[in-house]
């Protein structure tokens, strides 16, 4: 941790606002009143049935009122004269204010983890075996080390249009392109089992890389979207480790299903065929599941940060802008470099680990699988305590801080026992590296929504993705042409560099807790949905796609440097 750091969370009233909050439980009995006078200073405009609907729907307290109560807090032009229409109003808003957890959301999380574990799979069943591939399709390794990078050069293009689909058209749509893609990918694969075919193997990779595009961001919008405020971040790491998941058992898979066997071609090229023939019947199935399961959103929010956020954009909705005021956002800019930085170093470790092994242990191929197996479980296990530690502490640059220095000090530990002829300290290295590295995935999609909410959870993790991408095709080719011209070490040695820069930059983090601050209702009275017009003279740093949080409402600060 950084000396002289102060780790506290505390809620920060602003100096009109009752001091604590047994203080506002005392003037609970005065809301009415308030709320009527916020109504009368309203636009005509807004001041009618519709748009009093549009503004009382994000300004709700955060407990329903009785009836009486919300008829008193109506607009006269919606509650006149107490008639049947005004208590229909009220009664309506009440509905729309109201949160609700639904037992179907596991199975939403489910199905999702599974199919984002299967496109896991795909990615890495080539790699760990990259001894195997180029003797069946007399191929160089580098050829199939492209395999693994195609998932991170398609991902970069497409993440935009990805994530403007998912603004636009919702989860669901999403979800289906996901693993609809993730299936036709695997059964090319199976037309694909040739040595002359090598073409169209690439060809489907590709496929299985696009349908990543469209599963990637979507851990943080199914935790926001389905989950209430104390699950989310679990919810969250539990969709992750799904990816993480098929990583591990693509690393332990491959290599008992297709052992090397360079003298029998034939024998190779049908173990091969059963391991895609597998993978292509499960995704079938997951994509029949994705379906009938994946809605786009419950019917009613699971949280007050939902409920106080359109059901959907906004007619003047702008992706443009959403971008744009994102790479304003300075923390978020930190954040979308270390998160590059650890996340970009997991993909080059992961891909290039069988040619690390082979390189200091000949023969290794199965033990090579089954350090992977180790390092990814580790990291499954880090992201769920991580994810519970959230929910209950939300201290997430802490946390951030922690993970990421003990990433860095895992990968030194690493590089420096990966050649001294014990394959046993390597299991146990590879596993503490896991642990923190994997587990810090997690960290920073809840981390990035927090610093810019109320912009959308799939914007935020798909840029997040983007540059994780980015920095892991740079990481994979500088590390294996280092790997193959020197040795491991010095590839090693490379990333423990870009860690330790990762380390500096998540320190320089101002920490915002936007969404949690909502969620908590630190000052209902301030909170306000206005009209997806800003004015001028709003500031460019207040100005989002729909809603806006009124100046004097104050974030929670967790740390500073």
């Amino acid at each position: 941790m950084v000396a002289g750091e102060l780790v506290q969370e505390h809620l920060r009233a602003d100096t009109s606002a009752p001091d604590g909050i047994a203080l506002r439980k005392e003037e609970a009995a005065e809301q009415p009143n308030r709320a009527a006078e916020r109504y009368e200073d309203l636009p005509n405009g807004a001041a009618q049935a519709g748009g009093a609907s549009d503004f009382f729907d994000a300004g709700a307290l955060e407990q329903e009122s009785p009836p009486d109560e919300r008829a008193a807090m109506l607009p006269n032009g919606a509650a006149g004269g107490g008639g049947d229409e005004g208590e229909k109003a009220a009664e309506e808003e009440g509905k729309r204010l109201e949160t609700k957890l639904y037992r179907c959301r596991f199975a939403v999380l489910a199905v999702f983890s599974l199919y984002s574990l299967v496109n896991a799979f795909q990615w890495i069943q080539y790699s760990i075996i990259t001894n195997v591939f180029t003797r069946y399709y007399g191929v160089t390794s580098s050829q199939v080390d492209w395999l693994s990078i195609v998932y991170m050069v398609t991902y970069v293009p497409l993440i935009f249009p990805a994530t403007w689909l998912l603004d636009r058209k919702g989860l669901r749509l999403t979800a289906l392109l996901g693993a609809g893609l993730n299936c036709a990918g695997a059964w090319m694969k199976c037309a694909s089992v040739d040595p002359g075919l090598f073409g169209v193997t690439v060809t489907a990779q590709v496929v299985c890389s696009v349908a990543q595009v469209f599963i990637l961001g979507l851990p943080s919008r199914v935790a926001s979207v389905w989950f209430g405020p104390r699950e989310v971040s679990t919810a969250c790491a539990t969709a992750v480790l799904g990816n993480q998941l098929g990583t591990a058992i693509g690393f332990l898979l491959p290599p008992v299903l297709v052992p090397n066997t360079p003298d029998n071609i034939d024998l190779m090229g049908h173990n091969i065929s059963v391991m895609f023939y597998g993978t292509a019947a499960v995704s079938t199935g997951l994509f029949l599941l994705t379906v009938i399961v994946i809605k786009d959103r419950p019917p009613l929010p699971p949280s007050q940060a939902q409920a106080v956020l359109p059901d959907s954009p906004p007619e003047d909705y702008s992706y443009r802008k959403s971008i744009v005021n994102l790479f304003r956002n300075k923390a978020f800019l930190l954040l979308l470099i270390s998160y590059g930085i650890m996340t970009g170093s997991f993909y080059s470790v992961s891909t290039l680990l069988n040619q690390m092994i082979m390189a200091c242990y000949e023969n290794q191929e199965l033990n090579a699988g089954r350090i992977g197996l180790t390092l990814v479980v580790a990291g499954m296990v880090g992201s769920i305590i991580c994810g519970l530690w959230l929910d209950h502490t939300k201290t997430y640059k802490m946390t951030t801080l922690i993970v990421y220095s003990l990433s860095f000090l895992g990968m030194v530990v690493f590089t420096f026992t990966l050649d001294l002829n014990n394959i046993f300290l390597v299991f146990f290295t590879a596993g503490a590296l896991g642990f923190f590295m994997t587990g810090y995935l997690p960290l920073g999609f809840e981390f990035g929504v927090e610093i810019t909410y109320p912009e959308s959870e799939g914007t935020s993790s798909g840029l997040l993705n983007a540059f994780a991408q980015i920095f892991g095709i740079i990481f994979t080719l500088i590390q294996g042409r280092l790997t193959t011209d020197y040795n491991p070490l010095a590839g090693n040695l490379f990333l423990c560099v870009w860690i330790f820069l990762g380390i500096l930059l998540t320190a320089l983090i101002k920490s915002e807790l936007k969404r949690h601050n909502v969620n908590v209702r630190a000052d209902s009275n301030h909170l306000q949905a206005l009209p997806t017009e800003c004015p001028v003279e709003c500031p460019s740093e207040k100005k989002t796609n729909g809603v806006k949080l009124d100046p004097s409402f104050s974030f929670s600060h967790e740390t500073s440097l």
